[in-house]
């Protein structure tokens, strides 16, 4: 996969490597981002995800941070916690997953309207692999967006993202989404402080063929 991406070896080695589902044990039911990141990611699905449709947010947990005032037809949360995903109110449904070992989703194919992944792509060991498979669930033109900051679980976050600064984060997400055949890639600053650091809030938007 390093090499696909003209990364080099060793690009997706964690600090961490015992098996995730140890480290995701215990339910964190807190946020990982400030209360100002998180009203700005809010505002930002509040206009870019489709109002009616059905979503997945993929990598999820106790909270989606969606707009609460809009009602979706579904939203689909997978995560490596159970306790955190069945106290999350906005989901519909949800379901485990340990995306690192098995990259295919349980979904039909265009069956999905939006994706959301929220500052977890630096965990992804197959990052391509993984978006391939949130290209085929999605509809035609649909939107995957991938927001992040600086925070992280440096132990579980791979090798090439620790290395990177904010630009190179957004540079390596929007590699990722070309790779894994994404059109009409976009990368928006939602905010450039969280709490008293410099630490922007970044998403970036690719659209399925």
């Amino acid at each position: 996969m390093g090499d696909d991406l003209g990364l080099p070896q060793g690009a997706f080695a964690k600090l961490d490597a015992t098996e995730d589902e140890l480290f995701y044990e215990p339910p964190r039911l807190v946020y990982h981002i400030d209360d100002n990141a998180v009203a700005a990611l809010t505002e930002f699905y509040r206009r870019m995800l489709p109002s009616g449709g059905v979503l997945l947010d993929l990598m999820s947990s106790w909270v989606s941070h969606l707009p609460p005032e809009i009602d979706y037809a579904g939203v689909i949360g997978h995560g490596m916690n159970a306790a955190e995903l069945a106290a999350n109110p906005r989901l519909s449904r949800w379901f485990t997953q340990n995306l690192n070992r098995d990259t295919a989703l349980p979904l039909a194919d265009g069956s999905i309207d939006a994706v959301m992944i929220c500052v977890s792509i630096q965990y992804l060991q197959q990052p391509v692999d993984v978006l391939r498979e949130v290209a085929r669930v999605l509809r035609p033109g649909g939107a995957v967006v991938i927001s992040f900051s600086n925070r992280c679980f440096p132990t579980k976050a791979v090798a090439v993202w620790r290395g990177l600064d904010d630009d190179g984060h957004a540079r390596l997400v929007e590699l990722y989404l070309r790779h894994a055949g994404f059109e009409g890639i976009v990368t928006h600053r939602l905010a450039e402080w969280i709490e008293d650091e410099q630490d922007p809030l970044i998403a970036v938007i690719g659209r399925a063929p």
